[in-house]
């Protein structure tokens, strides 16, 4: 058993409290919100704010300290799967490692494994937990990599008696047919899409063709935000989506897509990326086709190359999920699990984290509060 999976060591995570810098980088394996006002430059009507009534400095919280709950139990061992490696689950296993530090500090001990393969698989992760099924862990936790296949597999771990969650991003519900105990995470990607495409078409007048990369197939949170895009699109007769399509979570796939639309269509006037690595690639290959004027950029999360186009107008929205509260918060409610505690007064079914739309002008703030980097 792995004594707590230290992400990043404790004087980077000091830092991360002090406000100097969220590491992209991380162990190397990788909410509820509408959009902020925009960039100074920009007149519209309406003032749009985040669900949760906060601002730029809560987007990500950083100062969690634990709820009460007293734990039954001295060590607990627990098994977290995600969908692939990347620094968006390098920022939820920050949050984790708050907690888990934070119940140190109370005497207990949390050992966990947090781990994910090179590229989005169900089949790999269907592998992962039934193997982590036959060592002994209290609780089992599962973003989930596709619904439809994966489901089975968490029902059947719930029927031989093991205990099993999902969090990060993407759940499978009571809704889908899935028994999991409780999920931790964004309960509103198809809300965060269609909020990210409203600003999207207030940008462009509510006119011209639009491009929607989505991310992996099959993946909840992907497929729910391209859905939102697709029936904001559909209510503006002068504009249309002309291009769908899945870039597998992957930087330089997007960017090749992007190219790809360029070649199809001059007159592009948008695109709607649904993931942490699309508006990278997408806006790449905005700034070596010389678009920037030309075509306007929605986005996923908090990448650092991604908050640079954001800050130089190259992206014009991102909508930023508070990775590190998912992740303590998923600790937290794995305790109560391995305790038996069912949700409802102890802890909900579905703990919501919140997105927060950010736009130029708090890019730049946001750069320094996440990587320590001023312009």
């Amino acid at each position: 058993m792995l004594k707590k999976n230290r992400i990043l060591n404790y004087i980077v995570l000091t830092a991360v409290f002090s406000g100097s810098i969220l590491g992209a980088a991380g162990c190397g394996r990788e909410s509820s919100g509408h959009a902020l006002p925009p960039s100074d430059n920009e007149q519209i009507s309406e003032t749009p704010q985040d669900k949760s009534g906060g601002n730029l400095i809560n987007a990500v919280e950083f100062n969690h300290e634990l709820d009460g709950y007293k734990p039954l139990k001295k060590e607990y061992n627990f098994y977290f799967t995600y969908k692939t490696v990347h620094a968006w689950w390098d920022a939820v296993g920050l949050g984790m490692e708050d907690a888990a530090k934070q119940y140190e500090d109370m005497g207990i001990t949390i050992n966990y494994e947090y781990l994910a393969p090179a590229d989005v698989s169900a089949e790999d992760q269907i592998r992962r937990i039934r193997e982590a099924s036959e060592r002994g862990f209290d609780v089992i936790g599962v973003d989930v990599a596709d619904v439809a296949a994966v489901t089975p597999a968490i029902n059947e771990l719930i029927e031989r008696g093991h205990k099993v969650m999902t969090f990060s991003s993407s759940d499978a519900s009571r809704e889908d047919g899935c028994r999991r105990i409780a999920y931790v995470g964004n309960t509103h990607n198809y809300e965060d899409g269609a909020s990210l495409t409203e600003a999207l078409c207030r940008k462009l007048d509510y006119k011209g063709n639009v491009a929607v990369l989505v991310g992996a197939k099959g993946v909840p949170c992907h497929e729910e935000r391209a859905l939102g895009a697709q029936a904001v699109i559909e209510k503006y007769p002068h504009m249309k989506i002309t291009e769908i399509a899945y870039d597998g979570d992957s930087v330089e796939r997007a960017y090749e897509l992007t190219k790809e639309f360029f070649r199809h269509q001059e007159d592009l006037a948008g695109i709607v990326c649904c993931n942490m690595s699309n508006p990278v690639g997408a806006a790449r290959a905005v700034t070596e086709a010389g678009r920037q004027e030309e075509t306007v950029i929605v986005g996923m999360d908090h990448d650092q190359e991604a908050l640079e186009y954001l800050r130089d107008g190259t992206i014009y929205a991102l909508g930023v999920q508070d990775c590190f509260s998912i992740g303590f918060d998923t600790i937290q409610v794995a305790v109560k699990i391995a305790d038996g505690q069912m949700p409802g007064e102890v802890y909900p079914e579905k703990t919501e984290e919140k997105t927060t739309v950010v736009y130029q002008n708090q890019a730049d703030a946001l750069l320094g509060i996440l990587y320590g980097e001023m312009d």
